[in-house]
């Protein structure tokens, strides 16, 4: 089993909307492609020659999701933000 739930990541995500605004996070799929970006972002940022053995990388970013550390755009706001640059996170290299 998963801890913390799906459910319960996706009420700590949307535990700052407001009454009446739509929720950032609505689905599983959404917290999954979250997780998953956050996990490669950590994963960049680690040098391989540090022995940093602990956590995995999906288990740390599952659990800064949950711990309100890192915050969860959507792409609305991703694309008010960014204007003049395109979404590189799917393009072949």
């Amino acid at each position: 089993m998963l801890h913390p739930s799906y459910a319960d990541l996706i009420n700590v995500v949307n535990s700052e909307v407001e009454p009446g605004e739509q929720p950032v996070v609505q689905s599983r799929y959404s917290i999954v492609l979250a997780s998953a970006k956050r996990a490669r972002q950590l994963i960049e940022e680690t040098d391989p020659m540090s022995g940093d053995a602990g956590k995995k990388p999906l288990s740390e970013a599952i659990q800064e999701i949950y711990e309100g550390k890192v915050k969860i755009i959507g792409d609305d706001s991703a694309d008010e933000e960014m204007p003049d640059q395109e979404n590189e996170d799917y393009q072949d290299e």
